[in-house]
């Protein structure tokens, strides 16, 4: 499981979770904001598998 997610995409990903997440929170919108746990989560490991079938790669890790 190498690194695929780089510092901006990191960034942006965090901004999502929490934002859904927030939303979710405040009744904004409904459950399906809990997906927000999902950016989170590949961000905070740096490995998003959703990017390995198109050899997606935005960090500049070996």
């Amino acid at each position: 499981m190498n690194k695929n997610v780089g510092g901006i995409d990191r960034i942006l990903r965090i901004i999502v979770g929490v934002v859904l997440i927030g939303l979710t929170v405040a009744g904004v919108i409904g459950v399906w904001g809990w997906i927000g746990v999902v950016p989170l989560a590949t961000a905070a490991i740096g490995w998003c598998p959703a990017y390995l079938p198109f050899g997606i790669k935005t960090c500049k890790c070996g």
